[in-house]
């Protein structure tokens, strides 16, 4: 790839087009929230080819974006704050919340790069220039309390445009991250002339949940910022995006169904099976040495009554599996899959608030010595609508993400970009154990390139 720099051609702030009097009052954040304190900001961005035609002009598309972007801040407020935090002293302890005072609001950057689409989607890896076309590099959720919460930058490629966003992970989870992504798709799609609202088809539920029976404000028992502040600072890695087809979806799914005599197990649980596996073998392993695989699963229609689908915010679990190396690997693939389709199943209300009530007595903060080193961590979905987001650009050719929330065995799920149930993974590991896994037989009988 020819070298090149990413060059910041400017620099802004975009506040909501309008500022109702609910906007203007804090919001107190649910454990959930609270809990992602050390966890890196969310980044992902979509790649598109850039228009051909004549009549494409990239100063009226930055402004076109930037007044999308204003109106969609206008239901998404929370994105244009920032993060203040109250201490007592007598018991210590700290409130941390979203305030709306004071903030410039989100952030908004052009920037441009000598690269051509095929220098970033070519390659066999992710090129290590796409974190550069994200901002708050390695910034944790806690630095909210001075960054902006929502950042988008806007890199110019000479054929493409990339546009990313980077969000704060104690106010948006995957979910509500897309949510926000689409609905600024759809409001540069209506928008026209000088309509001071523009409503979108989902609005967002900003009011957080909170257990009941406990203060509507919770407080953490901690004296000082160390006893939570982590920042990870992860090996050198290789990160790649490997392509699944419906139809070998479909196959593996049914090889997994057959082996357990079941139709319930789906197609993501197959190939995460897969997945650990092939991962766990590619790490040669003992065959004594525990291993574990975590899920990401959105708690929203798990809860009883259910949250809304639009509920903004975090609602999030990580449901864990754990087995040994050896019995991973002799046991059959099905049998993989169908101890992470029970861990699924068993996901409910119960267990869910059991975590919450646990977490009010002793709260945590994620960190990294929550993921060992012998386990995958699989986040993200297929369902997500991302390939949706055209911003007058036709359908985007990758969907990338940063350097954020990355550490060897993080796998993330995207919808492939040939729709139909294809997905993609991002896969990223060291760099040997990746060298293995694209040896293994039975992960790369699998993928479609």
């Amino acid at each position: 790839m020819k070298s090149s720099a990413v060059e910041i051609i400017s620099d802004c702030f975009i506040e909501p087009e309008l500022v109702s009097e609910e906007a203007k009052k804090p919001i107190y954040l649910s454990p959930w929230d609270l809990a992602m304190m050390s966890t890196h900001y969310i980044q992902k961005g979509i790649l598109y080819p850039k228009p051909k035609h004549q009549h494409f002009n990239i100063t009226t598309f930055m402004d076109n974006l930037k007044d999308s972007l204003s109106a969609t801040l206008t239901h998404f407020h929370p994105l244009a704050a920032r993060l203040a935090t109250l201490k007592q002293p007598n018991p210590p302890s700290f409130t941390i919340f979203i305030n709306p005072e004071n903030s410039p609001g989100a952030r908004f950057i052009h920037a441009a790069v000598n690269l051509t689409v095929d220098d970033i989607v070519a390659p066999t890896d992710v090129p290590m220039i796409v974190h550069l076309f994200f901002d708050h590099q390695k910034a944790i959720s806690h630095d909210g309390h001075k960054l902006p919460l929502l950042s988008v930058q806007v890199t110019e490629l000479i054929d493409g445009i990339f546009i990313a966003c980077s969000a704060n992970h104690m106010v948006v989870d995957g979910s509500s991250f897309w949510h926000f992504f689409n609905s600024w798709s759809e409001v540069f799609k209506s928008k026209r002339g000088n309509e001071h609202f523009v409503s979108i088809s989902r609005p967002p539920v900003i009011q957080r949940w909170i257990p009941s029976g406990c203060d509507s404000i919770l407080t953490l028992p901690f004296t000082h910022e160390d006893q939570f502040i982590d920042r990870p600072n992860p090996p050198e890695l290789r990160d790649r995006i490997f392509h699944f087809s419906s139809d070998s979806l479909s196959k593996l799914k049914s090889k997994v169904n057959l082996e357990c005599n079941t139709t319930k197990i789906s197609r993501l649980q197959s190939l995460s099976a897969l997945v650990w596996r092939c991962v766990t073998r590619a790490r040669g392993l003992p065959r004594a040495r525990e291993t574990s695989c975590k899920m990401a699963a959105d708690n929203r229609m798990r809860l009883s009554p259910p949250l809304p689908e639009t509920y903004f915010g975090n609602s999030l679990h990580s449901i864990k599996t754990t087995t040994t190396a050896g019995e991973l690997l002799e046991r059959s693939i099905g049998w993989v899959a169908w101890r992470l389709h029970q861990a699924v199943t068993n996901h409910s209300d119960k267990m869910i608030k059991e975590f919450v009530d646990c977490w009010l007595k002793s709260p945590l903060v994620y960190t990294s010595r929550f993921f060992d080193a012998n386990c995958i961590h699989i986040g993200g979905s297929p369902i997500f609508d991302m390939y949706g987001n055209k911003f007058g650009l036709g359908e985007g050719s990758a969907v990338l993400s940063g350097c954020a929330n990355k550490f060897d065995g993080k796998v993330t799920v995207y919808p492939g970009r040939d729709g139909a149930g294809s997905m993609d993974l991002e896969i990223c590991l060291l760099p040997e154990n990746m060298v293995a896994l694209e040896s293994d037989k039975e992960f790369m009988s699998v993928i479609t390139c």
